[in-house]
């Protein structure tokens, strides 16, 4: 595996989390940022739920990635 294959595979995993719902997907699991209180901010799940927001926030940044991604993949083959 080389390096351009875990960025590939890291922009995928970054396309995964900003395209979760909130309403549909993570409120009725308890994976938004109003269920947590701030001692449990900092656990394993208050982590997961900062990247997945983190994710979400920085969408168009990652709209750039993607075309990046896709003219590089294009012109290389």
């Amino acid at each position: 595996m080389g390096f351009w294959t875990f960025l590939e595979g890291f922009l995928l995993f970054a396309n995964a989390l900003a395209i979760l719902n909130e309403e549909r997907f993570l409120a009725p699991r308890g994976w938004t940022l109003r269920d947590m209180t701030e001692p449990r901010r900092n656990s394993l799940k208050g982590q997961i739920i900062g990247l997945i927001y983190a994710c979400q926030f920085l969408r168009l940044p990652l709209i750039l990635f993607n075309i990046i991604f896709i003219i590089v993949k294009l012109v290389s083959g």
